[in-house]
């Protein structure tokens, strides 16, 4: 029972960040000296002692824990005492103090119920791997799965009615899905464009028009967060057999060459090359025009659907004299 319910928490927190993550919540100014109480969740914490909490109508108030501040769990006796870095990322709580001068509340006071508290770790211990998950994607450099930043962690949910609560699973276990979409399709590669060189009888030396294509190709990889190129040449059926294959595979190592040197295109975005000699021909070996199309090296552009689900997946072959 209790693993069914962290799994629902979790299902409502991640759709509800997608949800809050639209808004623009505004910051109160809280005026120097006056006293205020808030009561609402901590959507970020900028460091132990300074958090952000929103309101039920959606205010933001940056609250500043002052030394020496009273921080308990409601309780008939008492209650228990915290330190300022127990209090998390979707907690619900009240805090009570005066403005500080800056717009901020210097709280001297903050409760909360143990429940929520639980609730809270409970959701916290599963989004921050997520969040790794999703940033270790494109090596720790991109958020892929969108900002969960500003966490709202809906506690209450647990309690509410049962029509509202199953109305709210249904929408988190959407989110969710579409989550889990997004970390599946991290390694579903697709070729978003082909392009192809031509080269000259027994000649593996790049022309002025093929540079230009292949200039085309490394333009195209400057918006893309996942990616890499698949090289693989090709010859006509002149010559020997081995003799073919072993000019298919310097064409590929051509332009693997002019792709590095000349672009910048990091080793790990090149794919493994392959040098096909005669084999899979595109057109007639019995004719001159044929054999100029076999001599070739095609130049596939593949994407992560993962990281780019807006690129556009075309496929262009060009084929040149």
């Amino acid at each position: 029972m209790i693993t069914k319910l962290s799994a629902f928490l979790f299902a409502v927190v991640l759709s509800a960040a997608t949800v809050f993550a639209q808004d623009d919540p505004q910051l109160r100014d809280v005026p120097s000296g006056q006293k205020l109480e808030v009561k609402g969740v901590i959507v970020s914490k900028l460091d132990d002692n300074t958090m952000i909490i929103r309101d039920a109508s959606g205010v933001d108030t940056k609250v500043i824990i002052v030394p020496n501040a009273s921080i308990k769990n409601k309780a008939f006796f008492g209650g228990d005492k915290y330190a300022p870095s127990a209090l998390i990322r979707g907690l619900n709580l009240e805090a009570e103090g005066r403005g500080d001068g800056t717009g901020s509340l210097a709280a001297t006071k903050i409760r909360f119920e143990r429940r929520n508290l639980e609730v809270a770790q409970s959701i916290d211990s599963r989004v921050t791997p997520a969040e790794a998950r999703l940033t270790a994607a494109e090596e720790n450099a991109q958020r892929v799965a969108g900002q969960i930043d500003e966490l709202m962690a809906i506690s209450n949910a647990a309690r509410g009615g049962a029509k509202a609560a199953q109305d709210t699973a249904d929408a988190a276990v959407a989110g969710v899905n579409a989550t889990n979409q997004r970390i599946t399709d991290l390694d579903d590669y697709v070729v978003s464009s082909t392009s192809t060189v031509n080269f000259r009888v027994n000649s593996a030396v790049l022309s002025p028009e093929a540079k230009l294509k292949l200039d085309e190709v490394a333009a195209a990889t400057a918006s893309l967060k996942g990616y890499f190129v698949e090289i693989t040449g090709f010859a006509s059926s002149e010559g020997s057999t081995a003799k073919n294959k072993a000019l298919s595979q310097r064409r590929a190592r051509a332009v693997i060459d002019y792709m590095i040197e000349t672009h910048n295109i990091p080793l790990r975005r090149i794919g493994q090359s392959y040098g096909f000699g005669e084999l899979q021909a595109i057109a007639d070996n019995s004719t001159r025009e044929g054999r100029e199309a076999n001599r070739r090296v095609e130049v596939k552009l593949l994407v992560s659907r993962g990281l780019n689900q807006n690129v556009e997946v075309r496929q262009t072959v060009d084929n040149e004299e």
